[in-house]
């Protein structure tokens, strides 16, 4: 599929990129990608993920700009941004420092692998139309398979080769399914390290409570055994809490102003109403 299918504003991934509250959703991406031991590894090797507040701030925003740029830039903003991930990725090499599941230590990991890039790829695709769903209303199964065709399209920037990523909703939960039934995915301890620095509250008068109520579409949202695996406690009173977090989202959305609800780059380009 042509990059330009991906920043028209009659895209799938233009509408649901377009919505703010998608953000929530991406702390149960992460864990998911780290729970594969060499993307854990990379991460804890080449990042200031664990830093402090400040720093993880920053790393928030740049990958929010980066991700506005891929859904919303002009087709030039799109690959600019895809070329300067590669660079990064291509920079980004090590061992393993411990055995984890499957995975030897000093098994050499490289970010521009492709398997990586496809786990951490059907990861990313998969919580945004999980959290579209639970937050935000319905999608029919037609533009499901629409989002993971148009989620593709930046694959060959990427120097991941054709044919290589699931293109539709039956495609990714298979994928998902068997890659994590392989035993490829194995929660390590430095997995488990950098989800304490991810679900920590910040130092701040409501940073605990406020911390707590993030944390249930990050935890509750997890695959089991993957959030047993992490030591991530779940009940019946935090399903609770989420079912009716999910349920008020999806009943005021509606009712706000596009201003709200969407990012501004969403509606600069394409005149979205109620």
């Amino acid at each position: 599929m042509d990059l330009d299918a991906l920043v028209q504003p009659n895209s799938i991934t233009w509408h649901v990129n377009g919505e703010i509250v998608m953000v929530i959703g991406w702390g149960r991406a992460i864990l998911l990608q780290l729970a594969h031991p060499l993307v854990a590894a990379a991460v804890a090797d080449h990042s200031y993920f664990k830093s402090s507040h400040g720093s993880r701030l920053e790393r928030f925003r740049r990958t929010l700009e980066a991700m506005l740029d891929l859904t919303f830039g002009t087709r030039e903003q799109a690959t600019r941004t895809a070329r300067r991930i590669d660079a990064i990725h291509g920079r980004v090499t090590g061992q393993l420092r411990e055995s984890v599941g499957l995975f030897p230590a000093n098994t050499v990991y490289y970010a521009r692998d492709p398997n990586l890039l496809r786990w951490v790829h059907a990861t990313l695709v998969d919580t945004a139309l999980i959290t579209y769903k639970l937050f935000i209303g319905p999608l029919t199964p037609a533009q499901e398979d629409q989002y993971c065709q148009e989620a593709t399209t930046l694959g060959p920037l990427l120097g991941i080769p054709d044919g290589f990523l699931p293109t539709s909703r039956e495609e990714l939960r298979t994928y998902l399914r068997d890659t994590i039934a392989s035993g490829q995915i194995a929660v390590g301890e430095t997995a488990r390290a950098l989800a304490r620095s991810l679900l920590a509250p910040p130092r701040a008068p409501l940073g605990r409570p406020l911390a707590a109520l993030l944390s249930l579409p990050i935890v509750g949202l997890l695959p089991e055994p993957i959030r047993s695996d992490y030591g991530l406690p779940w009940d019946a009173r935090r399903d609770s809490m989420l079912v009716v977090a999910a349920s008020v989202s999806r009943l005021l959305l509606p009712r706000l102003p596009t201003a709200l609800r969407r990012w501004p780059v969403s509606h600069a380009r394409r005149g979205f109403g109620h």
